[in-house]
């Protein structure tokens, strides 16, 4: 069985609707807490056949108040070296940019909340895992950090109108900024006057989550099949 290693960094980002999809595609996975439970050493990857790495409220480099994001960065570094495929979402995307040498900053630019048009680019077309959903989707997002510039062997995968770096591939790892995990059930839990103070109408994004989900759903789990299917046939 095609087992993973996923690794949540924070309680409010957990994963959602990867998990029915996981268990959908009889993948085995191996759930780890950042803060709570122990991270596997690199070597134990191993073990493993990908890895997927979740959001959070943290930069990553920000180990003083994330101390396991040290020990995560040594995962997915040698995740790259051993070419195991690896998904990063949000936090976990930009982690893997910091891993490769990009540029990852604090409130950079304007944030995006809620359900947000991302487009593709034209190498998209040809990735392994973008391919599967159309020029244009509408996903999550929850960020008021970004990624703000990658490595010339980045190739990048997906834009909007206020992230240039919405997704990208390295090698065997992709990156998204957005949330293909998350449904409009996550926007139902978020602070409105925390959204007010950034700009955003919480009954606004609820009712943009209620004409926009189902498509959304259907692409996202287009989108991290294509991933598993990456994963399944590695070896192959």
């Amino acid at each position: 069985m095609t087992r993973l290693l996923v690794i949540v960094n924070h309680i409010e980002s957990q994963p959602g609707l990867l998990t029915q999809w996981m268990i959908s595609e009889n993948i085995e996975f191996d759930l780890r807490i950042g803060g709570v439970s122990r991270l596997p050493e690199p070597s134990a990857l191993s073990d493993y056949d990908g890895l997927i790495m979740l959001g959070g409220g943290y930069m990553p480099d920000e180990t003083d108040r994330a101390p396991w994001l040290d020990a995560e960065a040594r995962l997915s570094q040698h995740a790259l070296e051993t070419d195991l495929p690896q998904f990063g979402i949000c936090l976990g995307g930009q982690l893997i940019a910091h891993v490769i040498g990009g540029d990852v900053r604090a409130r950079t630019g304007a944030p995006e909340k809620g359900y947000t048009w991302i487009d593709m680019t034209e190498d998209a077309a040809q990735d392994p895992v973008f391919s599967a959903i159309g020029r244009s989707a509408s996903f999550v997002e929850s960020h008021v950090d970004r990624i703000v510039d990658l490595p010339p062997e980045a190739t990048l995968l997906a834009t909007s109108t206020a992230c240039r770096f919405q997704a990208f591939r390295f090698g065997n790892a992709w990156g998204t900024q957005f949330h293909p995990e998350s449904s409009g059930q996550n926007i139902r839990k978020w602070d409105a006057q925390k959204l007010q103070e950034l700009g955003f109408n919480k009954e606004t994004l609820l009712e943009q989550a209620e004409e926009r989900s189902e498509d959304s759903q259907r692409d996202a789990k287009a989108l991290l099949t294509a991933f598993f299917d990456v994963v399944r046939n590695r070896d192959t």
